[in-house]
C-alpha cells in the first residue's frame, strides 16, 4: 500500500523516481505520444464529473473510470491533460497522478492511509528543534510555533518539543485528538493529498494546517525546508538536491491544488 502511496509515478523504478535519473531514463525511453485532439469534462448523472478525451472517460491505470467530486477537481485533470504537448509527460501532470492514486488505492485502503500520517504526527517535524545555532533555533520557532499552538487551539492537541534528533513520545491525548480531527477528513482524495503532502514534507501538522488554510502551500513548503535551507546558506546548493526538491515541490503543490479545489 505505501509503494503505491508513494510512487506517484505509477509503475516507474525507484531509480527512475529520481528526477535525475529520471530525466537520464527518458533520454533512453521515449515518451508517448499524445493520441487525443479535445479535453472536456462531463457531469455524470449523480456520479461526479468524468474528464474525457476525444469523448471517452479516462481511465485510471488500474481501468477505473476516472470520476471527480466536483467540477473544480475534474478542470485539474483536465487541464494537465490539454497542456501536454506531442507527447505526454507524466512528471508534469501531478494532480492526474494523485487522482489515480486515490481511486486505484486510496479508496479501498483509507484506514491504512490514515495510520500512515498519524504515524508521522508521532515524531512531527515540527516538534525537533536544534539545541543550537541560536539563528536557527530562532527560524524554527518563527516557522513551527504558530503551527504547534494552531494545533492545541483547533484540535485540542498539545505536542512536546525534542531537543536534537532523539525520539520522545508524544501524549497519547495530542495522537488521539488529530486521529479524531482526521476521521472527519477520510474521503479519498482528499487523504491521498494529504498524505503526499504529510510524506514530502515530513510533517502531518504543516499538512493539516495547509487543509485548514492556516498556512499558504508556500508557507508550509519554506516552514518543512527550513534546515535545509539554513545549510544551504552555509555551504551553497547543490545541483542534483534542487533538481530533486523542485520536483517534490511540484508535487507538493499539486496536492495542495487538490485539496483547495476540493472545497470549491
Amino acid at each position: 500500500m505505501r509503494d503505491l502511496l508513494n510512487d506517484l509515478e505509477d509503475g516507474k523504478t525507484p531509480a527512475e523516481l529520481d528526477p535525475i535519473r529520471r530525466a537520464q531514463s527518458t533520454m533512453k525511453k521515449p515518451l508517448p505520444k499524445r493520441f487525443y485532439k479535445d479535453v472536456a469534462v462531463a457531469a455524470q448523472e449523480e456520479s461526479g464529473f468524468a474528464v474525457q478525451l476525444d469523448g471517452k472517460s479516462v481511465r485510471t491505470p488500474s481501468a477505473n473510470t476516472v470520476l471527480l467530486p466536483n467540477e473544480a477537481t475534474a478542470l485539474l485533470v483536465a487541464r494537465e491533460y490539454e497542456a501536454q504537448g506531442d507527447e505526454i509527460d507524466p512528471a508534469t501532470m501531478p494532480v492526474t497522478r494523485l487522482v489515480n492514486t486515490a481511486i486505484d488505492g486510496v479508496a479501498a485502503h483509507a484506514q491504512t492511509v490514515l495510520e500512515d500520517v498519524l504515524r508521522y504526527v508521532t515524531g512531527d517535524l515540527v516538534c525537533y528543534r536544534a539545541p543550537s545555532p541560536e539563528r536557527l533555533v530562532e527560524l524554527q520557532a518563527q516557522a513551527w510555533d504558530p503551527v504547534l499552538d494552531w494545533a492545541q487551539q483547533h484540535m485540542g492537541a498539545h505536542f512536546v518539543l525534542a531537543e536534537g534528533v532523539i525520539h520522545v513520545e508524544q501524549p497519547r491525548e495530542a495522537i488521539a485528538a488529530v486521529s479524531a480531527y482526521m476521521r472527519q477528513k477520510n474521503e479519498p482524495f482528499r487523504l491521498a493529498a494529504l498524505h503526499v503532502m504529510t510524506t514530502l514534507m515530513g510533517s502531518a501538522l504543516l499538512s493539516l494546517a495547509v487543509e485548514a488554510r492556516e498556512l499558504t502551500p508556500d508557507e508550509a513548503w519554506s516552514a518543512a525546508h527550513v534546515d535545509e535551507d539554513w545549510n544551504i546558506g552555509l555551504w551553497g546548493a547543490d545541483s542534483e538536491a534542487t533538481l530533486r526538491r523542485s520536483s517534490r515541490q511540484r508535487d507538493m503543490m499539486g496536492a495542495a491544488t487538490l485539496l483547495r479545489a476540493l472545497d470549491d
